[in-house]
C-alpha cells in the first residue's frame, strides 16, 4: 500500500472513530496489508482490495474471548 493510500485510510479511521491515537504502519512482510494499531496496542490488519478496478479495503479485528470485560446480567459461553 501507499504511503499516502495509508495516510488516508489512517485518516479515515481516525475520523470513523473519534480517536487520533489510531496509527496504521507497514508490515514487515507486506502484501498490500497494513497494521493498525491504537496507541501502542496492534488492534488489526487492513487487507486492500483491487480486484477488477474497484479498490476497497477490509479491516480485520480479531478479539480474544479472554479479553471481553464481564457484562453485568449477562452469562458468558
Amino acid at each position: 500500500m501507499e504511503e499516502s493510500e495509508m495516510a488516508r485510510v489512517q485518516r479515515y479511521l481516525q475520523d470513523k472513530f473519534g480517536n487520533d491515537s489510531i496509527n496504521v504502519k507497514e508490515r514487515p512482510q507486506s502484501d498490500g496489508s497494513v497494521e493498525v494499531y491504537l496507541g501502542e496496542e496492534f488492534i488489526g490488519i487492513i487487507y486492500k482490495d483491487d480486484e477488477d478496478g474497484d479498490v476497497s479495503y477490509d479491516f480485520n479485528m480479531s478479539i480474544l474471548a479472554f479479553d471481553l470485560p464481564t457484562v453485568a446480567g449477562v452469562t458468558s459461553n
